[in-house]
C-alpha cells in the first residue's frame, strides 16, 4: 500500500488539514470574485484609458462630427485628405447591427476608394444574407494610418454604440518617424501577464494605490514618449524621403513591439466594452513586387562586396535562359550578403521561372524582410498577429492566404493585388464573403436561402451606379501611389520635416 495512503488511514488528522487549506484556497478565490463582482457593479477600478507608453500626440480630433441637423454622425472634410466620406445615423435603431472597421489605405480601398472596398462590398453581402437587420459598415481607413493612430479612433467609436470591430492593420508601421530612445523593455513573461491581469479591476484599484503611495502617476509622463502630429506625416510624402530608410534592426524590433501593444490595446478596449472583434491579416505582394530599397550588409570588406557585386551581375546574364546557372550564383552571392533584399527576390523570380514554389516563396519573404523600406507588414508582425488571436480568442480572416490560394503558383501577386498592398475590386468581394463566412462561424449572422442571388443583383447594381470617373480617378491614384511607394513624390525636401518638428 502506498505510504501516503497509509498515513491518511493513521492519521485522520492530516487529512482535515488539507481539506482546510483547499477550503481557505477555495474562500481565498471566492472573495476574490466576489470584489471583481462588486467593482464591476459599482464602476469601482475601471481599467484605465489607453495611455501609449511609446508614442503620444500633438492633439487628436475626433474622425466624426455631428452634421449641421444634427442627425447624423459624418467624416469632417478636414479628414477627407486621409479618409473617404462616410456617415451614420445619431439614432441607431433596434435592429441595427453597426461594424466599423478600422485600418489603413486597405481599408479605405486604395487605390479606388471605400465604394469598392470590402467593407461597402460586407454591407451588402450582410443585407442580402440577412434582410431582417439593419446593416451598417462604417469605413474607418485612413491613407497611412499605423496601427498607433488607429487606438485613438477605437476609443472614440466606443461611444457610438458599435456591434463589431474589424481591424485591418499592420502595412503601415514604418512610415513614419519616431524614436524609443526613452523605452524600456519588458520580460515577455512578466508582459504577458501584465496585459492578462491589467483587464481586472481589482488589479487596477491595487496598482493605481501602490502607485499613488510610492508618489508615481499611473500614466506614462508625456516627456517620455516620441510626439507625434496630429495628421500623418510619411517620410516618403518629402522628396529625398526613401533616403532617410537605413538598417536599424533596434528600431524595427521596437516597431513590432509598439504594432503588438497596439493589437492588444485594441482589443482591451473593445472588450472592456463588450464589443465584438474580428481580426483581418492584410494581403500582401510577394510575387511581383521588387523590395523597395535594398542596402548591403554592415561589416563586409572590400573584396567581398566586389566578389558579390560580381555574382549578382554575372546572374543577370543568366536570368532568361539559364536560370539553374542565375540561381547558383545569387545563392553564393547570399552566402556573402544574406540581408541584401534584392538579391533575395532575384532568386525568387528564379525559382519561380523553374517552377520551384516553396524555394520562391521563402525567397520572396525574405526579399520583404530584408526590405529597408519596409511597406508590407513583416513576417514577425504576422505571426504576432495570429498570436494575438489565439491568445485574445479573437477571430482571424486570413486575407492574404486567401487570395493567394487564386494566385499562380500560390504565391500572392499581381493577378490578385493592383499594386504592393492593396486587393483588387474583385478581391475585395472575396475578402468581404471570407468576413460574411466568419460571422456567421461566430453566430453573428445567417443567410436566408436565396441570399446568393440577391447579393449577385445588389453587387451588380451598386458597380453599375458608379461612374466612369471613379475608375479613372482611380488608374491615376494608383500612377501616385507607385511613385510614392518608389519615392519620387512631388513634395517638399526631407528638410521641411525636421523644420516643421523643431517649430
Amino acid at each position: 500500500m502506498p505510504a501516503t495512503a497509509a498515513n491518511d488511514e493513521v492519521d485522520p488528522g492530516r487529512k482535515k488539514l488539507r481539506l482546510y487549506r483547499l477550503g481557505f484556497v477555495l474562500l481565498g478565490f471566492g472573495l476574490f470574485g466576489l470584489a471583481e463582482l462588486l467593482c464591476v457593479l459599482f464602476g469601482w477600478g475601471r481599467p484605465a484609458d489607453y495611455e501609449d507608453p511609446f508614442v503620444g500626440f500633438s492633439r487628436i480630433h475626433p474622425l466624426f462630427v455631428l452634421n449641421e441637423e444634427e442627425d447624423r454622425y459624418e467624416v469632417p472634410k478636414a479628414k477627407q485628405k486621409f479618409f473617404s466620406p462616410d456617415s451614420f445615423p445619431v439614432e441607431k435603431g433596434d435592429d441595427t447591427f453597426r461594424i466599423f472597421t478600422f485600418g489603413g489605405s486597405t481599408v479605405k480601398g486604395r487605390p479606388y476608394s471605400k465604394e469598392t472596398s470590402f467593407t461597402t462590398w460586407l454591407e451588402l453581402t450582410l443585407k442580402a444574407a440577412d434582410p431582417s437587420r439593419d446593416w451598417e459598415s462604417i469605413n474607418c481607413g485612413g491613407i497611412s494610418y499605423a496601427s498607433y493612430r488607429l487606438v485613438p479612433m477605437v476609443e472614440e467609436c466606443l461611444d457610438y454604440e458599435p456591434d463589431l470591430f474589424v481591424i485591418c492593420t499592420g502595412h503601415n508601421e514604418f512610415l513614419e518617424d519616431r524614436t524609443y530612445e526613452r523605452l524600456k523593455e519588458m520580460p515577455e513573461p512578466l508582459a504577458v501577464t501584465h496585459h492578462h491581469v491589467s483587464r481586472l479591476r481589482t488589479y487596477t484599484l491595487f496598482r493605481t494605490a501602490l502607485l499613488k503611495a510610492a508618489g508615481k502617476e499611473a500614466k506614462p509622463p508625456a516627456s517620455d514618449r516620441h510626439v507625434m502630429a496630429e495628421d500623418v506625416e510619411a517620410l516618403l510624402d518629402y522628396q529625398g524621403g526613401l533616403e532617410v530608410y537605413d538598417r536599424n534592426d533596434q528600431w524595427t524590433a521596437d516597431v513590432i513591439r509598439h504594432y503588438e501593444h497596439n493589437l492588444r490595446a485594441m482589443i482591451s478596449l473593445a472588450r472592456a466594452a463588450g464589443v465584438k472583434v474580428l481580426l483581418v491579416k492584410p494581403p500582401s505582394n510577394l510575387r511581383d513586387s521588387p523590395p523597395f530599397k535594398s542596402q548591403n550588409k554592415d561589416g563586409l570588406s572590400i573584396d567581398e562586396i566586389l566578389e558579390w557585386e560580381e555574382l549578382t551581375t554575372e546572374a543577370k546574364t543568366h536570368f532568361r535562359e539559364d536560370q539553374p546557372t542565375a540561381a547558383k550564383l545569387l545563392e553564393r552571392a547570399l552566402s556573402i550578403d544574406d540581408r541584401h533584399a534584392l538579391t533575395w527576390y532575384e532568386l525568387g523570380k528564379c525559382r519561380e521561372a523553374l517552377g520551384q514554389t516553396e524555394q520562391a516563396r521563402a525567397a520572396f519573404l525574405k526579399a520583404r524582410e530584408n526590405d529597408i523600406c519596409p511597406l508590407r507588414m513583416l513576417t514577425p508582425m504576422e505571426e504576432i498577429l495570429e498570436r494575438v488571436a489565439v491568445e485574445t480568442q479573437v477571430p482571424l480572416v486570413d486575407a492574404h492566404a486567401l487570395l493567394e490560394a487564386e494566385s499562380r503558383m500560390r504565391i500572392l501577386g499581381s493577378d490578385q493585388l493592383v499594386d504592393h498592398i492593396h486587393p483588387s475590386i474583385e478581391g475585395h468581394q472575396q475578402i468581404a464573403d471570407a468576413l460574411l463566412a466568419e460571422m456567421e462561424k461566430q453566430g453573428w449572422t445567417e443567410r436566408s436561402p436565396d441570399w446568393a442571388a440577391r447579393r449577385e443583383a445588389s453587387f451588380k447594381a451598386h458597380r453599375a451606379s458608379l461612374d466612369q470617373n471613379y475608375f479613372i480617378e482611380a488608374q491615376r491614384a494608383l500612377y501616385g501611389l507607385n511613385s510614392w511607394a518608389a519615392g519620387r513624390v512631388d513634395g517638399p525636401p526631407i528638410e521641411a520635416q525636421d523644420k516643421a518638428k523643431a517649430r
